[in-house]
């Protein structure tokens, strides 16, 4: 089962990720990536993995230590719990680099690679996101 969930934190948060980088100018890309909702199947796969190792996790953020963190992802549902954190995390931060995006009028053709290295790697993604954004103004919105 656990191998199950750790598989579907991810495939619960890919349809938002394959619409902001393939459809990014549809209606129904731009209120998914509005939403922060996006992310609640993935907390529900996060808590099913977390709550058996409760304790342990507890310990590991109460009392951070490398030892103690890395006893708790040595727990397959302690490793499958960080996972689904971080696809969580992940979205919610691809989310706003994409409306980052929109409203400076970036290009989906830039976007779309950047997208996909946050999926992959999101701090690099991120700082390349960021330094591109550092360059640009906010396109002025029609009235």
């Amino acid at each position: 089962m656990t191998g199950f969930l750790f598989e579907l934190s991810f495939f619960l948060a890919a349809p938002v990720w394959l619409l902001m980088i393939f459809a990014p100018g549809r209606r129904v890309t731009e209120r998914l990536a509005a939403s922060p909702l996006t992310v609640v199947p993935v907390l529900a796969v996060h808590l099913a993995l977390a709550l058996p190792v409760l304790p342990e996790l507890w310990t590991a953020v109460s009392n951070p230590d490398l030892d103690t963190f890395r006893d708790l992802t040595a727990l397959a549902n302690g490793a499958g719990a960080v996972w689904a954190q971080v696809i969580a995390w992940d979205l919610l931060l691809g989310q706003w680099m994409y409306r980052e995006a929109r409203r400076l009028g970036l290009s989906p053709l830039l976007m779309g690679p950047l997208l996909i290295l946050t999926i992959l790697l999101s701090p690099f993604g991120l700082l390349v996101f960021l330094a591109v954004r550092a360059t640009r103004k906010p396109v002025p919105v029609p009235a």
